[in-house]
């Protein structure tokens, strides 16, 4: 596949990355078996053997063990970390931390950045994590705190470049004037399902910046690959104008949901979250699409359920 800078960074990930926040086969780690971990390593092969050299990880997928996946899955590959980027993701808190009445909340305090970077490191076997962000906005953000905790893990070489996830253009801005390095990506939900990213000035300030844009759940999780129901009028619309595109490129509808988002000149990466190893080698030829303007505009009109203005 292709490749590209992580904004501005030296950073090079293919087009498209891997994500792992179902390689352990369940979000409930009293679900995971010896045999779904398994089901995950392999997944992970497939992905590195496709040529994915983007891997995105959080601490809370499966509690921990999406990340302990993928650090058995680098061991079981000799020469994988030399050649991937392993990116995780800290920032969020469950009910019962640290005290059984703690609410399930945000937090960005310099103590919780720099502990959860220790713990993630350690579950995945790695000295270095290449792409840490932050995942959910903390409301309580001190920026300056934050970007003291950011430089004390560039500088013991724990992390090598920062981003954040799910972030407004507003607090991108505002953690931006204190970092001391550039925040290289924003990881935002963008699919034909959901539009909101190339009104609300997320994309605009990706352009600006030089953010790389990641988009999570790029299939708006299945439903771009399932059927409509009688009801849904405007996904069936936007399916069979999805079928429509594919026939004409000779392939498959997820390749061309794909392709529709790596048109966009932010140069959105989008973040393939299947195990089907068949799936994850599919998601590579949305590389090789240029969908025409038209096709594009086709799609999108189909996606808003009307015309243009």
């Amino acid at each position: 596949m292709k490749t590209q800078p992580l904004g501005d960074s030296s950073l090079l990930s293919t087009r498209i990355a891997y994500g792992c926040w179902r390689v352990a086969g369940s979000e409930d780690p009293r679900h995971v078996t010896d045999d779904s971990m398994a089901r995950g390593r392999r997944a992970i092969a497939a992905a590195y053997e496709a040529g994915y050299t983007l891997f995105d990880n959080a601490d809370i997928y499966c509690r921990g063990i999406c990340e302990t996946v993928l650090g058995h899955a680098l061991q079981d590959n000799p020469g994988m970390r030399d050649r991937v980027l392993i990116a995780t993701k800290c920032g969020i808190r469950f009910p019962g931390e640290p005290n059984l009445d703690s609410p399930q909340r945000y937090d960005f305090s310099a103590e919780h950045i720099l502990y959860s970077a220790e713990q993630s490191l350690k579950r995945m076997k790695i000295e270095t994590i290449d792409l840490y962000q932050l995942h959910r906005p903390d409301v309580l953000m001190d920026p300056e705190e934050v970007a003291g905790a950011f430089d004390q893990l560039r500088r013991q070489g724990k992390v090598k470049a920062f981003g954040v996830s799910n972030f407004s253009p507003s607090y991108v801005e505002t953690l931006a004037q204190f970092c001391p390095m550039p925040l290289i990506v924003n990881q935002v939900e963008i699919h034909l399902g959901r539009l909101d990213c190339f009104h609300d000035g997320t994309l605009d300030q990706c352009l600006r910046r030089n953010m790389t844009p990641l988009a999570w759940s790029p299939l708006a999780g299945g439903r771009l690959m399932g059927a409509a129901t009688a009801s849904d009028v405007k996904l069936a619309q936007l399916l069979q104008t999805l079928d429509e595109t594919a026939g004409r490129y000779g392939v498959s509808r997820t390749v061309i949901a794909l392709a529709w988002l790596m048109k966009h000149p932010s140069k959105i990466i989008p973040i393939i979250g299947t195990t089907d190893p068949d799936h994850i080698r599919t998601a590579t030829k949305s590389d090789n699409i240029d969908l025409s303007r038209e096709d594009w505009y086709r799609l999108l009109i189909a996606a808003r359920g009307e015309a243009l203005p």
